[in-house]
């Protein structure tokens, strides 16, 4: 039986909360969630946040906050999540710019090392959140692996999205055991299909011209894809993760974002 408290990242059902933010939480708590992961406070500020969750039973476990709003002014972003009562800020995606292979990966790590101290000194801790593309090998050596070897663990843990790990090639269980120790959240994705062209634009991400018979690549909600989740979550509660949090970033399978959420919480409640 899963001992680990199940989040849900919020993108997961983002148009649903700028519309009831409230409601959206309640129903989330409904489902079973025991916390949630944010991704936008929708022009909420920090202490309404966190009366809602008190109010509401869920932890408001961590955020997903870009890169350069953090590095605008890391202090005055990275307070706004303490208040809250978040353990940890996360770096959830690199816009092309900033990528392995460009000139600006560099800032990335240097700037890893500036929000750790910051999130260190307020208590908390900054993690990064995987796509595929880190998977890129620079010099023989997986980007991911470079990033977590030239930024302590002191100050920058690791979130594994176990779908990009898949979809970038390497098994996520095996992963999940890499960085044993330096993950206090897990994400939980599932998928079908195999690496796409456009598959970015199912993360609401917009690439441009998408070619819609390039069906190959589909998230889906947790348990309903071609992830070995028995394993990853063996792995999880072996290596000290302290949360997995569920992300669906688009609906699929004819339901709506909340139902997706649902189906996933409702198979992890059956392990």
């Amino acid at each position: 039986m899963l001992s680990l408290p199940i989040g849900l990242q919020l993108y997961s059902v983002r148009n649903e909360m700028e519309t009831d933010f409230e409601g959206t939480l309640r129903q989330v708590k409904a489902m079973g969630y025991d916390g949630v992961e944010f991704a936008g406070l929708y022009g909420k500020e920090p202490a309404e946040i966190k009366r809602l969750c008190q109010e509401i039973g869920l932890v408001p476990v961590s955020a997903h906050v870009p890169f350069v709003e953090l590095m605008s002014d890391p202090k005055g972003v990275i307070s706004k999540y303490q208040e809250i009562g978040c353990m940890q800020v996360v770096i959830p995606y690199l816009t092309e710019e900033y990528r392995p292979g460009e000139a600006r990966f560099q800032e990335v790590m240097d700037g890893a090392r500036i929000l750790g101290e910051v999130c260190r000194e307020l208590g908390m801790k900054l993690a990064y959140h995987n796509h595929d593309f880190e998977f890129t090998k620079l010099d023989g050596e997986y980007a991911l692996d470079i990033l977590y070897r030239e930024v302590p663990a002191g100050l920058l843990q690791t979130q594994l999205d176990t779908c990009w790990v898949n979809v970038g090639g390497e098994n996520p269980a095996d992963y999940v055991h890499k960085y044993q120790g330096r993950m206090p959240t897990l994400h939980l994705k599932d998928f079908v299909g195999s690496k796409s062209e456009h598959m970015y634009d199912l993360i609401g991400i917009d690439e441009g011209d998408v070619k819609k018979e390039d069906n190959a690549f589909e998230l889906r909600p947790v348990g309903y894809g071609k992830q070995d989740f028995p394993a990853i979550l063996e792995a999880a509660e072996s290596c000290g993760v302290s949360w997995v949090i569920v992300e669906q970033d688009e609906p699929s399978m004819g339901k709506s974002p909340l139902e997706c959420a649902k189906l996933s919480i409702d198979y992890l409640k059956t392990l």
